[in-house]
């Protein structure tokens, strides 16, 4: 069976319905605005919280174990003077004793610089727990804000998503209809335009959204739908206005049973 051959004012009306339903979608996805960026970066700065607090403890942690790691050598040192203090009493002569003297002196320095290291140790903690509990409220604050923004989003998504799905569907099924090369010039002139309006009804004379004026023979052209005919400031495809607000009607109507 050949296939139905597609009139020029049938590429027309299907690239203009095409522009409806993605500017619908553009609509939908414009409300959402920012805030799906916004909880995005939210909750980047809520893992990058959690992620301080934990190198944070960790780092408490590490101080405990240095701490403990001095007490343990000073508890040693003073076993040592000791040991070193009781071998004093059995020397032999002044060389040994000199001796020994140096090393209960140095077990000193030992203690000395051990309670030196602890009492740093002691005031990085109280930095670090300042550190941290200014970052627990911070994160609190964080997390309350992404609930909130989680909380606007997902209500917004409720009211818009379905429709936006089923938007994007019937812009696949729309574009399957239109063969490729149109299809892929309307893709092109989207993404070249800020509106994403790629084609676009006459108004006033000049092409929507446009000052430029159209040559009335121009205009008369794209009035008889025998050729697909752009914009030649904007690169935008034209259509005469009355396609444009019949299709706007039926489009409008499949728009409110997709709503």
């Amino acid at each position: 069976m050949a296939k139905k051959e597609v009139t020029v004012e049938q590429k027309l009306r299907a690239l203009y319905d095409l522009q409806l339903i993605d500017s619908r979608v553009d609509e939908i996805r414009n409300v959402r605005g920012e805030l799906p960026l916004e909880v995005e970066d939210l909750e980047d700065e809520v893992t990058g919280l959690n992620k301080r607090l934990e190198k944070l403890t960790n780092d408490l942690d590490t101080i405990d174990d240095n701490i403990k790691a001095k007490k343990n050598l000073i508890e040693e040192a003073k076993t040592l003077i000791k040991k070193y203090g009781e071998q004093q009493k059995n020397v032999r002569n002044n060389r040994e004793y000199n001796s020994l003297s140096k090393e209960i002196e140095f077990q000193e320095l030992e203690i000395q610089l051990s309670e030196k290291h602890i009492k740093e140790f002691k005031a990085q903690i109280i930095q670090k727990n300042e550190t941290i509990n200014q970052t627990k409220q911070r994160l609190k604050e964080r997390n309350d804000h992404l609930a909130h923004k989680k909380g606007e989003l997902d209500d917004i998504l409720a009211e818009t998503e379905k429709e936006e799905l089923a938007l994007l569907a019937k812009s696949e099924d729309f574009q399957q209809e239109i063969e490729e090369r149109l299809v892929a010039a309307y893709k092109r002139i989207r993404n070249n335009v800020k509106n994403g309006l790629a084609v676009v009804a006459i108004e006033r004379g000049a092409s929507g959204g446009s000052f430029f004026t159209i040559p009335p023979q121009v205009q008369m052209e794209i009035a008889s739908r025998k050729k697909i005919i752009t914009d030649e400031h904007s690169g935008r495809i034209l259509v005469d206005p009355a396609l444009a607000q019949e299709e706007k009607e039926k489009m409008q109507n499949l728009f409110s049973k997709l709503s």
